[in-house]
């Protein structure tokens, strides 16, 4: 019997994100504690830019755009802020945050050492370019691997697919 596998991924519906930017834009826009403050959201090359006139409704702009994130079904762990803190300039205060896809190296490395420690012995695990590929002969062993990949703690959004 040929042996059963999944791939490992951290990727973003880059679509999901646009709506749930154009809906926090919308939100942003109609808001009245958001009115004459030069608030605003939207992209900035490949990275969200948040505009407001104080650090805090930079922050409010940001916890509207992770609502509306988390109501698309997008992990905010795939969002990266940096420090969180936002940057003055002038009257301004800006807050980049970018989308973190793919799997670092070293985050395959720390995912397949979680597999050899803690899963069945029978699975084997493979690091492919920015992702990793679980094999094993039993489909319990790989549904085993997948909950053991959701209970622990990562700073990456993981997707399991391929799954044969």
């Amino acid at each position: 019997m040929a042996d059963s596998s999944f791939d490992i991924v951290s990727k973003v519906d880059r679509q999901e994100v646009d709506n749930a930017l154009n809906q926090a834009a919308k939100e942003v826009s109609q808001r009245y504690d958001f009115r004459n403050v030069g608030a605003s959201i939207g992209w900035s090359g490949e990275s969200i830019l948040m505009v407001a006139n104080s650090a805090e409704r930079v922050l409010a702009i940001l916890d509207v755009l992770e609502t509306k994130l988390v109501k698309r079904g997008i992990s905010l762990k795939s969002l990266d802020t940096g420090d969180k803190e936002p940057k003055a300039s002038g009257k301004e205060y800006r807050l980049a945050a970018t989308l973190k896809e793919g799997l670092s190296s070293e985050n395959a490395k720390k995912i397949t050492k979680i597999i050899r420690d803690e899963a069945p012995k029978a699975v084997k695990t493979q690091i492919t370019g920015d992702e990793v590929r679980v094999t094993s002969k039993s489909r319990d062993d790989l549904q085993t691997v997948i909950a053991l990949l959701k209970g622990a703690d990562l700073d990456v959004a993981l997707q399991f697919t391929n799954y044969r």
